[in-house]
């Protein structure tokens, strides 16, 4: 499902439009950029796993539109549409853009490079100039080594540091859930709530919905400590969540908690829907030699980054296949080297 607003003010034609990931990064690349070039818009977002949001963005000559960390790839069709109906489109991304192209009407900043998510590249566009949210981000997408040199290079008091930190976990966890009923905040609310802020540090103080997303995530955490892997091996581990709107919410978080209190290891989370299916998040121990999405595109709704990737829709019954693939592909990393693309 996808939040689409009013533009901030009527005194203009609704001809631009924001669309992002209604995750951290989204949110804090967006921001950054509105705070340097402020503009009416209507905002495009959803859930995290909703990212083929440029279909909603009408095919209109003069449409302006900018858009903030959702892949390419899974976007192609609607973005060459706007492009050939006149849009301007500006992309900026980290996920796998395979089928990027040269248009006059696109400008294109990405990176996908494992250690770099969208809110760093809007900061080098932006030349740091609103820094912190970027920082809040790269913790929020579970890049800790990017975000503690970013903030060492400013000079941040560890007291800041972890302020970010718990700031971008937070964002990031509020964008997970099957439906934008699983989540605490609608991505679009949260968005203009935290827009009202330049320094990131006063919304962690004062803002009420901070607080808020605290005291759900402690709550929602703590049925997930409570979990066993369902599989486990040298370098790897599998966790499974119960259809229930706490596991939905936390379950990106639980992997980048995971994958963070055990560099060495990879780890897989999948959350049960009622469906019959199963959302996978999956985090590589070593993202240059064993992405994560080379696995997950390897299954149908399969996709993401180098470090961080997940399957939307795994069904119940291959969970076995899952794993087992899982293993074969993260035991490499005790090998040798392989090119499994």
């Amino acid at each position: 499902m996808v939040q689409c607003a009013e533009p901030l003010s009527r005194a203009t034609p609704a001809l631009a439009y924001d669309v992002f990931n209604g995750d951290a990064d989204g949110l804090c690349a967006l921001h950054q950029l509105r705070l340097a070039q402020p503009r009416d818009a209507i905002c495009i977002t959803g859930v995290k796993r909703d990212i083929a949001l440029l279909r909603h963005v009408p095919c209109e000559p003069g449409v302006d539109v900018t858009v903030l960390d959702i892949s390419l790839d899974a976007n192609l069709d609607a973005l060459t549409r706007l492009l050939d109906a006149g849009a301007r489109v500006a992309y900026y991304d980290h996920h796998g853009a395979k089928r990027a192209f040269a248009h006059a009407g696109l400008t294109l900043s990405w990176d996908e490079s494992p250690h770099v998510c969208t809110s760093v590249i809007v900061d080098r566009v932006l030349g740091g100039r609103y820094r912190p949210w970027a920082i809040a981000a790269a913790f929020g997408d579970n890049l800790e080594a990017t975000a503690h040199r970013l903030a060492a290079a400013r000079g941040m008091a560890e007291h800041e540091i972890a302020a970010l930190a718990t700031l971008g976990r937070l964002l990031n966890y509020n964008a997970y859930g099957e439906s934008l009923d699983d989540l605490h905040m609608p991505p679009q609310t949260l968005y203009r709530e935290l827009h009202q802020f330049a320094d990131p540090l006063e919304f962690v103080a004062s803002a009420r919905c901070f607080a808020q997303l605290e005291h759900g995530y402690w709550q929602d955490l703590s049925h997930a400590d409570a979990l066993t892997p369902y599989w486990t091996s040298d370098g790897c581990a599998v966790y499974v969540l119960p259809d229930a709107p706490w596991a939905r919410r936390i379950s990106g978080t639980f992997a980048n908690l995971l994958a963070a209190q055990a560099r060495d290891q990879s780890f897989a989370v999948l959350n049960e829907r009622a469906d019959g299916s199963c959302c996978v998040s999956v985090r590589s121990a070593k993202p240059d030699l064993l992405p994560a999405n080379t696995l997950c595109e390897r299954f149908d709704s399969g996709g993401g980054r180098r470090a961080a990737a997940g399957i939307n829709a795994l069904p119940n019954a291959a969970i076995d296949v899952f794993v087992e693939a899982f293993s074969n592909y993260f035991a490499a990393t005790f090998l040798c080297p392989v090119d499994f693309k």
